[in-house]
């Protein structure tokens, strides 16, 4: 009987750390620029080094 309860509070902690992951990456910025990397592979544009 004690399975039951304890896989709910699992599923919970689970849930929890996915939201606060997605929270994290939204703030380090991971989701703001999704375009820019499909146009940066399509130019033929080298960067040039400063030397």
């Amino acid at each position: 009987m004690r399975t039951i309860p304890m896989l709910i509070m699992l599923s919970i902690c689970l849930g929890v750390a996915a939201w606060l992951f997605f929270l994290w990456s939204v703030k380090s910025g991971q989701y703001d620029d999704i375009e820019g990397p499909k146009h940066r592979m399509l130019e033929d544009e080298e960067e040039e080094e400063d030397s």
